[in-house]
């Protein structure tokens, strides 16, 4: 068995919900307290696959972009403690009382109001009794496709390209130094159009872990599951790319590393 999830390999024909292929079609789950209102939010399968992969009963999960707390509800349900760190103060608080709801006395889910690029990470997993952390899950802004605050540490408040990505290198930083060695890291993060050509923000993104020295373990290609409204406006976008160079976005990616050093 893995040290780092709880698969018992000796029955794996049993673990027929867990995917093991690199692309991944969901339509979004939004069972009990789950919000699926908030801009942004990604759908609890990503979270519940990763942790079933990566994680196991009784490990730390940090989250440095909260939103909506969809990780802190997975890893809640599955039993893993988990860290959210989020900027806004009342996105944070309507976080804590909804999760409440769902109160889980075998893990500990704790909801941080700060920026995670200068939050002081080794006094915060003191203060929680822990050494390390066993995963980190980061769904990032992508870029300024939604603004989310008026904040200005906000990343998608970002004037530049470089700007985003100096500031998402500084969460990198600050919250997997942190993580522990030989265990994962997950970043979900889609592209964006500007100025009429693609920006593969995706890749810039993947780049700042390898640059780092993280070990990449996978590429994930997950669709975009369409919102109501997204649907309805459907044969408008197909005609905009029919009548001009461009495809219409369809997927987003899942990237894995592995800290090595």
């Amino acid at each position: 068995m893995p040290k780092y999830n709880d698969i018992d390999t000796k029955k794996w024909k049993e673990y027929t919900d867990i995917l093991t292929n690199s692309f991944w079609f969901f339509h979004r789950e939004n069972s009990g307290i789950h919000n699926a209102s908030y801009h942004g939010n990604f759908i609890p399968q990503v979270p519940r696959q990763l942790f079933s992969r990566y994680t196991k009963k009784g490990d730390w999960i940090l989250d440095p972009f909260m939103g909506s707390g969809t990780s802190l509800i997975e890893a809640q349900r599955m039993g893993r403690n988990s860290i959210g760190i989020e900027l806004q103060k009342p996105v944070a608080e309507e976080v804590r009382e909804r999760i409440k709801l769902e109160h889980n006395p075998k893990c500990s889910t704790n909801i941080l109001v700060a920026d995670s690029k200068t939050i002081d990470t080794n006094k915060m997993v003191d203060y929680y009794g822990i050494k390390n952390v066993q995963f980190v899950i980061m769904h990032p802004p992508y870029w300024d496709i939604i603004k989310f605050s008026e904040d200005k540490r906000d990343l998608s408040n970002s004037k530049t390209l470089e700007e985003f990505l100096n500031s998402f290198g500084e969460v990198i930083d600050n919250t997997t130094k942190v993580l522990e060695k030989n265990r994962y890291c997950a970043v979900v993060i889609g592209d964006k159009y500007a100025n009429s050509q693609l920006i593969p923000l995706g890749f810039h993104c993947m780049n700042l872990f390898l640059e780092r020295g993280f070990m990449m373990k996978a590429i994930l290609v997950k669709n975009f599951d369409r919102t109501r409204g997204k649907a309805n406006q459907a044969a408008i976008w197909r005609y905009r790319a029919l009548a001009s160079d461009f495809y219409v976005f369809d997927h987003e990616y899942i990237f894995i590393f592995k800290k090595v050093k």
